[in-house]
């Protein structure tokens, strides 16, 4: 089993989707990592050799941010905007969508779920 950033990688993928499995790594990054490492996009991560794993693991530990420090990095970036106060940062701190979306309707992911306010009660005469 191929292990590189602390990902195990699938071994019967594609290279170029097994690596998306890391952090930081979508489909465009793994074909650039794969084309500095010399290998086919098409070969599956069970026919690397060792070689081809060191390879591809000093590439992305020397010229990539991956996993654990780009989380702390993304992480770091919200509380920035948290701190100065910014309205992205507000929105954070509020938990609601920041970047435009309509909140009258919708915006559940962000939101969370409804919490109902019970209506108020006729006179009854």
């Amino acid at each position: 089993m191929a292990r590189i950033a602390g990902n195990d990688l699938p071994r019967n993928k594609r290279g170029v989707i097994s690596l998306t499995y890391i952090y930081g790594i979508g489909r465009s990054r793994a074909a650039e990592i794969l084309d500095k490492a010399e290998i086919s996009h098409d070969v599956k991560v069970g026919d690397w050799t060792d070689e081809n794993i060191r390879i591809i693991s000093s590439i992305i530990t020397n010229e990539y941010t991956v996993e654990g420090e780009l989380r702390s990095q993304v992480q770091m970036n919200i509380k920035r905007l948290m701190d100065i106060g910014c309205y992205r940062g507000l929105r954070h701190r509020k938990g609601l969508p920041l970047r435009g979306q309509r909140t009258q309707t919708n915006a559940r992911t962000r939101k969370g779920k409804r919490k109902t306010v019970a209506n108020k009660k006729k006179v009854t005469k």
